[in-house]
């Protein structure tokens, strides 16, 4: 909270009181304050004195804006602070937005904390003497690190809850009470939108340290059916143990999407990288196969793409999202190949080219990439040969994580020298037609090779020429 809105808020809550009112911070800003974490949704609760006098109130203060004349909430121009009035809400129809509001400023404290989901949400903080009224033991679940719903009968009347729930156990890394569990496990998700769906699911990805425990939640709850299918698809889908001892492709992808989470800070959009580490493997589901015995998904980068599209078409609208995701799914296990195998200035810097964000690319490859998984029970010489292993493991990746970096830094050096552009081409009597992106691809071809710009114009020029001659003949 800036000082300038705390300021506004006690302004308010000054106001109040003299009209025989009480203001008070409520929800996720009293939850985040007891749990000493940064405040940054603020909102505010009245109660005691009708609405068209906070209303008044609030045009003292600025310039009051309005969100559904149902709801009696309220924001201030230029200020992020959301002030309403206690309600009751009642369901009233089978979608989640079918629900009858009563504004009533006396309903009380414990009735206006009912509607809430969670006990951690539902604690009070009167703005002017600080004290935290707390109706339902949250702040005792709060130091248990327990998430509780509130009341068996509202609770289960919005589906989203059972998303906050799993959202709130990837971001504070609570368990769920049981019988919270099982209210969610009987709830009907299909009627979200999208947007809620993809709002609770983006919170988890970028906010959590373990951002798997989010889905780990949804599989316990038996709610990845419907939104994540595809997810649920890899479920025990096998994977060659010699490549992947840490077992089926769910296991994998849940370990790669937590390493992702170290790397959000350095990525070009953290979102979409996030969502590359949850979808990079969906093509194992149409490709996985046994072969002479063994386990392959051959293709499953390429396929996984179409895969990851479908899953992106259900729950997001964000267009270069999914252009990122395809981009970068079908070209997600070349860095490593390439380290691997030491390939050529030549064969890395196409490999960049072919990306939308190559330092994504070697980020996720180095989440991507298998480590010593688990622990074995060994005697003591095993556990000296299992730490060296280990040692030799850890130095054989980083080699491979320099020779990325060392032949990314290569590219951009490339790409930062002449090269022979269209007006080049246009100049050397080469007019635009059917055949001009052919001609300026074989130069682009050229430049990724590092051949210097004056060699590079004239083997542009003398394959522009073959080119002509060909296509003479070709017409004769």
């Amino acid at each position: 909270m800036n000082k300038i809105d705390k300021e506004i808020i006690e302004k308010l809550a000054v106001r109040v009181a003299e009209l025989g009112g009480r203001a008070y911070l409520v929800g996720g800003a009293v939850r985040d304050e007891v749990m000493r974490r940064p405040i940054k949704d603020v909102d505010v609760e009245v109660h005691g004195i009708y609405e068209t006098v906070l209303e008044e109130v609030l045009k003292e203060l600025g310039k009051p804006l309005r969100f559904g004349s149902a709801f009696g909430v309220y924001s201030l121009a230029g200020h992020q602070i959301d002030v309403a009035l206690p309600r009751s809400e009642r369901k009233s129809g089978a979608g989640h937005r079918d629900f009858e509001i009563e504004i009533n400023p006396f309903i009380g404290i414990k009735e206006a904390a009912r509607r809430r989901d969670f006990t951690m949400n539902a604690l009070l903080k009167d703005i002017l003497s600080g004290e935290i009224t707390d109706p339902y033991g949250g702040v005792e679940d709060i130091r248990n690190r327990i998430i509780r719903h509130i009341d068996d009968k509202t609770f289960g009347e919005d589906p989203l809850r059972a998303l906050r729930a799993a959202q709130f156990r990837s971001r504070f890394g609570f368990q769920i009470a049981p019988s919270t569990i099982s209210i969610c496990r009987a709830l009907d998700l299909r009627e979200l939108s999208a947007e809620r769906v993809e709002m609770e699911m983006k919170k988890a990805l970028l906010e959590s340290h373990r951002p798997s425990e989010f889905f780990e939640c949804l599989r316990e709850m038996g709610q990845l059916r419907y939104w994540f299918q595809e997810l649920e698809q890899l479920i025990g889908l096998e994977q060659n143990p010699k490549f992947h001892p840490e077992g089926d492709v769910w296991t994998h992808s849940m370990m790669v999407l937590d390493r992702a989470a170290h790397f959000r800070s350095c990525v070009s959009d953290p979102y979409a990288f996030m969502l590359l580490a949850l979808t990079h493997d969906f093509g194992k589901i149409t490709t996985t196969e046994f072969v002479n015995g063994a386990i392959h998904a051959y293709g499953h980068e390429i396929q996984g793409a179409e895969i990851a599209e479908r899953f992106l078409d259900r729950i997001s609208h964000d267009s270069y999202m999914k252009r990122y995701i395809r981009n970068m799914i079908p070209n997600h296990m070349r860095p490593n190949i390439v380290a691997e195998a030491r390939s050529s200035i030549k064969k890395t810097n196409h490999m960049f080219d072919d990306v939308l964000a190559p330092v994504d690319l070697i980020y996720f490859a180095i989440c991507d990439k298998p480590k010593l998984l688990y622990n074995m029970t060994l005697d003591e010489t095993d556990k000296e040969l299992s730490e060296s292993y280990k040692e030799m493991e850890k130095e054989k990746e980083q080699k491979r994580v320099n020779f990325l970096f060392d032949r990314l830094q290569v590219y951009k050096e490339t790409m930062s020298k002449p090269y022979v552009t269209g007006k080049d081409l246009i100049d050397n009597g080469i007019e635009p037609g059917e055949n001009f992106k052919e001609i300026l691809d074989y130069a682009h071809k050229l430049r990724l090779a590092g051949i210097p710009k004056d060699s590079a114009l004239k083997q542009t020029l003398s394959y522009a020429r073959k080119l002509s001659v060909k296509n003479i003949n070709k017409a004769l």
